[in-house]
């Protein structure tokens, strides 16, 4: 008997040492290599799009180099690998990378099945559909019988099922694997309809070849909370990429914006503030994440708070002039909240 209990203990033992071995494992593995990888999109305006010279840009791309920026004071110190719908989460489970920022609908088979965790939303997101505007069509309503563009591997292509049947209509689905296949499918008119996350509709009509020629209808037929994923059993990294974003969020929140987060360091007595710029004497709130005390100004002065972000990507300083909606703060009537930091 003596025996059975020692070896239970030795078991539990071992099983809690590398179940705390995982959760600080991959915070450990960046430090050491000198960067974070993350796993983004083929290209998705506004989103994660390289340029002709292979310089990455879009809300989630600035969402890995404020992971960087609190890990190491440096955006820069951000990778980023090219991820299609289906290779995305063998590409994270493996460790090929250390996280999806990669416009990624939060669900609970992935959250649970695949093995992966999410905790935040970065962007508030439902399915839509565009259509040329000679179809002739106002509603998805009128859409039975049309030929839908649809990307393979994603909760569009289940969605888009469950939406025709429900309405007791049929359609056609025309699918692809990548990205630039389905776009290109669209652009050259082998389908009526194409579908996705209403915010890429909007960037994808960017890159068709007369933009004004497409129109968005009014449907949204999902609920689409995007926001970034890691390996289950990590919890310490867990932490670290959930609070980059509520750090960015409460900054919106507090006013601190990347042009006088130094003026609001130095003058500030809000404890608040001071929690979340380090300021604040005997502060151990970096330390308790495995990061510097100032992790979250280093994001703030060098990436920005989220509604500076959201402007310059999706929102109204960008090309695709998206409305802030329900990724509004929660005091303006949107969604956007973070917990605090104390």
């Amino acid at each position: 008997m003596k025996k059975t209990l020692l070896s239970v203990a030795l078991g539990a033992a071992v099983f809690g040492l590398g179940v705390q071995g995982a959760s600080a494992a991959t915070l450990d593995d960046v430090k050491e290599k000198g960067n974070v990888t993350c796993g983004v999109s083929t290209g998705l305006q506004g989103f994660s799009a390289p340029d002709s010279e292979g310089n990455w840009s879009g809300l989630d791309v600035d969402y890995c180099r404020a992971i960087a920026a609190a890990i190491f004071g440096d955006p820069s110190k951000a990778k980023f690998v090219a991820l299609t719908a289906t290779d995305r989460f063998p590409a994270l489970q493996s460790g090929e990378v250390d996280v999806l920022t990669r416009n990624t609908t939060w669900t609970l088979s992935r959250d649970t099945s695949l093995g992966l965790d999410f905790r935040t939303v970065n962007y508030y997101d439902g399915q839509g559909f565009m259509v040329p505007k000679d179809l002739g069509v106002s509603s998805a309503k009128e859409l039975s019988g049309a030929a839908v563009c649809v990307q393979s591997g994603t909760t569009t292509e289940l969605n888009l099922a469950d939406y025709f049947a429900s309405n007791d209509m049929e359609y056609n689905p025309v699918v692809f694997e990548a990205l630039e296949d389905v776009n290109n499918a669209f652009n050259q008119g082998r389908c009526d309809v194409y579908t996705t996350d209403q915010s890429g509709l909007y960037g994808i009509r960017l890159t068709l070849t007369d933009p004004d020629n497409y129109i968005i209808l009014p449907e949204i037929i999902s609920k689409e909370p995007l926001g970034p994923a890691w390996r289950q059993g990590d919890d310490q990294w867990g932490d670290v990429v959930s609070w980059v974003h509520f750090a960015m969020v409460n900054a919106e929140e507090f006013g601190i914006t990347s042009e006088n987060v130094d003026e609001i360091a130095e003058s500030s007595d809000n404890p608040g503030i001071k929690r979340l710029l380090g300021t604040e004497t005997d502060s151990k709130m970096g330390a308790d994440l495995g990061l510097d005390e100032k992790w979250a100004y280093n994001i703030i002065k060098t990436v920005g708070n989220y509604g500076e972000v959201f402007e310059a990507d999706v929102g109204q300083g960008s090309e695709l002039k998206i409305e802030r909606g329900l990724n509004a703060l929660w005091t303006n009537g949107g969604l956007q909240y973070g917990p605090p930091i104390r």
